[in-house]
């Protein structure tokens, strides 16, 4: 069964939050509604979003409070906020909304094309950032099992499968991560771009774990160059 995204959308109009659903169906993504900052907040409390719709104007705790809050906890700080506003108080106003934690400010009304294109991005980034601390995980399970392993198993036959499996998985996020920042191009969003990059630069921290993990990585890299 392939894992969804949850994306959170917050709106204190029930109008707002269908017309999004709506949207953002055709992604095949799980949407979360929120009718307030304070809603937002409690959902945030227990589940994983890859990126949060977030209205400026509502009753109460607004987008930017709500923002704030969001951006102090150590859990959902990385997560993306789109600022969706009904009013435009000039650049002063959407400033005020990138210096809340937004990594995109768009006004109503929108182009559903458009937001639906942002909103793949995010959640393609989140995707591949789940894969990448699987293999993580993966990699930490055989580092710490991988002395036991070879002092069972002195020619290393199952050490070199289970790292051969590693390597493949791994070899598979780092292609799907090339193709979509080949995709995002130099005229994406800064923010998409930047997370791609830190995303890039995870993977190769972590190929570079587990070359080191297997002393054939190196030997066989530099026969495939010469």
């Amino acid at each position: 069964m392939v894992q969804k995204a949850k994306i959170l959308l917050v709106d204190d109009r029930p109008e707002n939050l269908l017309a999004l659903e709506a949207i953002l169906s055709a992604l095949d993504q799980t949407l979360v509604r929120a009718s307030s900052g304070e809603e937002a907040l409690k959902a945030l409390l227990t589940d994983d979003f890859a990126v949060i719709l977030l209205d400026v104007q509502m009753p109460g705790m607004d987008g930017f409070e709500t923002a704030a809050h969001i951006k102090r906890r150590e859990r959902t700080r990385d997560i993306p906020i789109i600022f969706l506003t009904a009013i435009n108080h000039g650049p002063h106003h959407t400033f005020r909304g990138y210096a809340a934690g937004a990594v995109d400010y768009i006004s109503k009304p929108f182009d559903p094309w458009v937001l639906r294109a942002k909103v793949s991005v995010f959640v393609d980034l989140y995707m591949k950032n789940v894969q990448l601390q699987d293999q993580a995980a993966l990699l930490r399970l055989q580092l710490e099992g991988g002395q036991e392993l070879a002092e069972a198993t002195p020619s290393g036959r199952e050490s070199s499968g289970l790292l051969a499996e590693l390597s493949a998985r791994l070899a598979a996020v780092e292609e799907q991560a090339e193709t979509l920042s080949k995709q995002l191009g130099d005229s994406a969003d800064t923010a998409a771009v930047a997370t791609a990059a830190h995303l890039e630069r995870r993977l190769t921290g972590l190929r570079k774990a587990l070359d080191a993990l297997d002393p054939g990585a190196g030997t066989d890299k530099a026969e495939e160059s010469s």
